[in-house]
């Protein structure tokens, strides 16, 4: 089957795909990792090939699109709507590596990246480049990735490197990475995150990248925080997935009339619009700027805080609108076959990812009241 190569058809193809991925998910939660023909699906769809631009003769996706297509997978099973996520990473961080380097390291647009980027490793400088080890948790997708990349605090002659010490993000091939099976957790099982470790590994100069940093072409996807814009797409997928499930079992319980069910059914899509509103509103309004010859500065502070925000927001609710269709399911939600005890689980789990932490509000509302942001990255900020 030929790989898609636009927007429009990765995302026609991500659609087919969701109800094999929904047949898929007691499969995939066993095995606490996505299958390897799970995996070649997704390949297949174009789905890791999402990041990368026309340079490189890549689909160059929009955020939106890219969020629509992750959106869909997760629609279908939030583990492999997830590591969709994670693992088409490579195009975005192949702008912030030297053009010939990158095009050495990824001889195809279809490879899958993974990775825990906050420098928890130890990167000791030396002739050409940096001696890499250390142990990262929430390697989503490692299991069937092809690099590995990692954040890690820069040490010279074993002494920190700079005042304040500075950190650099490390890509190594997966072969020279050790998974840690770790991954026995609540939810998202199926994504596969475990911990992995790195140990003496030699890091070339150029396998290295700062988000501050841009080497490939300027644009909208050549930002800082550009690898954080589609993860909305999976509370959302998720949302999609339990409220169409519950009103079908209602329909064919003979609901329709029943005043409790119209009512929490009616408020939950209310959540469900406005929140999916706010994401990809604030998505465009990013892109129309930047896309224009903008940066994110021209972005009024409102403009650039509702992009973490309305983030945030997608994975909450999705939790919350989760959590009532359970309770409105009552008994019948508890039981394993049913779905919703699998997206109640899995929406709790994504909910203590970063983005979806109160550090986020705090960042956000700091930068709209003049104040020092926690995480000033989820806002596009790296000086």
């Amino acid at each position: 089957m030929t790989v898609p190569e636009t927007g429009e058809a990765i995302l026609a193809r991500a659609q087919e795909l969701a109800p094999l991925l929904r047949e898929r998910s007691e499969e995939i939660e066993r095995l606490r990792r996505l299958p390897d023909d799970v995996v070649a699906l997704l390949r297949d769809a174009g789905v890791f090939r999402m990041g990368f631009g026309r340079d490189w003769g890549g689909p160059e996706m929009t955020s939106e699109q890219q969020t629509r297509v992750v959106e869909a997978l997760a629609y279908g099973d939030a583990s492999a709507g997830w590591c969709a996520m994670i693992g088409m990473d490579t195009g975005l961080y192949a702008r912030f590596l030297e053009p010939a380097a990158a095009k050495e390291m990824f001889p195809s647009i279809d490879m899958v990246t993974a990775g825990l980027l906050f420098p928890t490793g130890r990167a000791e400088i030396v002739p050409g480049g940096y001696r890499l080890t250390g142990r990262w948790q929430f390697g989503s997708g490692i299991t069937h990735a092809d690099w590995v990349v990692s954040g890690a605090m820069l040490f010279r002659d074993g002494e920190p490197d700079g005042e304040p010490q500075n950190s650099m993000l490390m890509m190594v091939p997966r072969e020279q990475v050790e998974v840690v099976d770790t991954w026995h957790t609540t939810g998202l099982a199926g994504s596969g995150s475990c911990d992995y470790t790195i140990t003496d590994v030699f890091v070339p100069a150029e396998h290295t990248l700062l988000f501050s940093e841009v080497h490939g072409p300027a644009g909208p996807l050549a930002q800082a925080e550009v690898h954080m814009r589609n993860m909305p797409g999976v509370p959302l997928g998720v949302a999609r997935a339990a409220l169409d499930f519950v009103r079908e079992t209602a329909a064919a319980k003979g609901w329709a009339d029943n005043y409790r069910t119209q009512v929490a059914l009616a408020e939950c899509e209310a959540d469900f619009t406005a929140t999916r509103a706010g994401v990809y509103e604030s998505l465009r309004r990013q892109w129309d700027v930047l896309s224009a010859g903008g940066t994110m500065d021209d972005l009024t502070p409102s403009e650039r805080a509702a992009l973490p925000l309305s983030r945030l927001h997608a994975f909450r609710t999705a939790r919350s609108i989760v959590t009532r269709l359970y309770d409105l399911m009552q008994t019948s939600s508890i039981y394993r076959p049913s779905p919703l005890d699998r997206w109640l689980r899995d929406t709790t789990t994504m909910c203590q990812h970063i983005v979806a932490q109160d550090r986020i509000l705090q960042t956000a509302g700091a930068y709209l009241l003049g104040g020092a942001p926690a995480f000033p990255l989820a806002l596009g900020i790296t000086r």
